[in-house]
């Protein structure tokens, strides 16, 4: 089993953080090879991306933890992929994200690791982006989109 990490600082408080990247139809703002990110009720998604030029759909699972601020996923296949993420507060503004994968598959050089560091710069560059957005609009950001979405279900 191959593993890959990386870790980053990025300027949004940690629950705001979590709070977007819990939500998995966002994953194709922040992950340029996936496509269509859906939830299909419980911790499954059915995904579709662009995979070395090939569009490829799977269903998987994405789980949350609220009270820890991790996400674990993961996919059917050959590859075994699953993978973990972690979103520790620095300060009231600031909180680190740690990502980890696993996978059966060795790629080639660097590949994964590079992929790896870039998906996670753009997590933190999309969050950061919209939690501005919401504040400049007075929608008071993701927790609040949360907060909004349990109260009316």
């Amino acid at each position: 089993m191959t593993e890959y990490r990386h870790s980053a600082t990025a300027d949004i408080p940690a629950d705001e953080l979590f709070a977007f990247l819990s939500h998995p139809e966002n994953l194709p703002r922040y992950f340029p090879q996936m496509k269509v990110a859906e939830p299909q009720g419980g911790d499954s998604v059915h995904v579709e991306a662009e995979v070395h030029g090939h569009r490829v759909a799977s269903e998987a699972w994405l789980h949350t933890d609220p009270g820890t601020r991790s996400l674990t996923w993961g996919a059917e296949g050959p590859d075994d992929y699953h993978g973990e993420l972690r979103i520790r507060e620095d300060s009231p503004a600031t909180s680190e994200i740690t990502v980890t994968l696993h996978s059966v598959r060795e790629a080639d050089g660097d590949e994964v690791q590079q992929g790896l560091e870039r998906t996670v710069a753009a997590m933190t560059h999309a969050a950061s982006a919209d939690a501005d957005v919401e504040a400049a609009e007075g929608q008071g950001g993701w927790t609040s989109y949360d907060d909004k979405r349990d109260s009316s279900s």
